[in-house]
C-alpha cells in the first residue's frame, strides 16, 4: 500500500493545506448554521424577530458566497491532493462530480436566495452595515417562484452534504484510507 492509501507518514503532498482546511469548516458550520436557521424561520410568524432572523440568514448567505469564491481562487492555487490510487474510477469521477455540485450549490443558493429578496423588496443589508444592490426589481410573482426554487436547491444541497459527510466517513471507517483525516489537518498520522 502507498503512503496515501495508508495515511501513515504522509507527505505535505497528500493532505490539503491548512489554509484549505480552515475555508472547508468554516463553510461546513455556516452552512448548516444558516440551513437550520433557514428551516427554523421559516415557520416563525411575522416579528421584529423573525425579520432580525432573516438578516442574519442573509448575512450567512452572504458570506458563503463569498468564501466560495475565495475557497474556488485558493484551489486553483493550490490542487486538490491525488485520490488514492485504488479508489475504484466511478468512485473519483463521482467525488469530483460531487465537490463541483457542493461549490455550484456554495454559489447557487445565496445567489436566488439574492435574487429573491431583491424580488420581495427587502434589500440585503450585509452585517447590518454594508447595503448590498438588489439585482432585480420588486416583484412579486417572481419572488413566490424563487421561495421554492431557493427551497429545492437548499434542500438538494443539504442532501449533497450529508452524502459527501457519509462518503468521508466510509472512507475513514470501511476504506481506512487517508481521505477524512488529511482534511481535518491530521499530517502523517495513521
Amino acid at each position: 500500500m502507498s503512503k496515501l492509501e495508508t495515511g501513515v507518514n504522509a507527505t505535505a503532498n497528500d493532505c490539503y493545506t491548512l489554509t484549505a482546511v480552515a475555508l472547508h469548516w468554516t463553510t461546513a458550520v455556516l452552512v448548516i448554521s444558516a440551513a437550520v436557521l433557514g428551516i427554523y424561520m421559516h415557520e416563525l410568524p411575522f416579528s421584529p424577530t423573525k425579520l432580525r432572523l432573516y438578516s442574519y440568514h442573509k448575512w450567512l448567505g452572504v458570506t458563503i458566497f463569498l468564501l466560495a469564491l475565495i475557497r474556488l481562487a485558493w484551489r486553483s492555487a493550490h490542487p486538490a491532493p491525488a485520490l488514492p490510487s485504488n479508489m475504484p474510477s466511478w468512485e473519483k469521477n463521482a467525488a469530483r462530480g460531487g465537490h463541483a455540485a457542493l461549490y455550484a450549490f456554495m454559489l447557487c443558493v445565496p445567489l436566488i436566495g439574492w435574487v429573491m429578496s431583491s424580488a420581495h423588496g427587502f434589500q440585503t443589508v450585509y452585517l447590518g452595515v454594508l447595503p448590498i444592490p438588489d439585482l432585480i426589481g420588486k416583484d412579486k410573482e417572481l419572488a413566490e417562484v424563487l421561495e421554492k426554487v431557493h427551497a429545492a436547491f437548499s434542500l438538494s444541497f443539504m442532501a449533497l452534504v450529508a452524502l459527501h459527510a457519509a462518503a468521508a466517513l466510509k472512507h475513514h471507517f470501511i476504506d481506512r484510507d487517508n481521505v477524512l483525516r488529511r482534511m481535518l489537518g491530521l499530517r502523517g498520522l495513521p
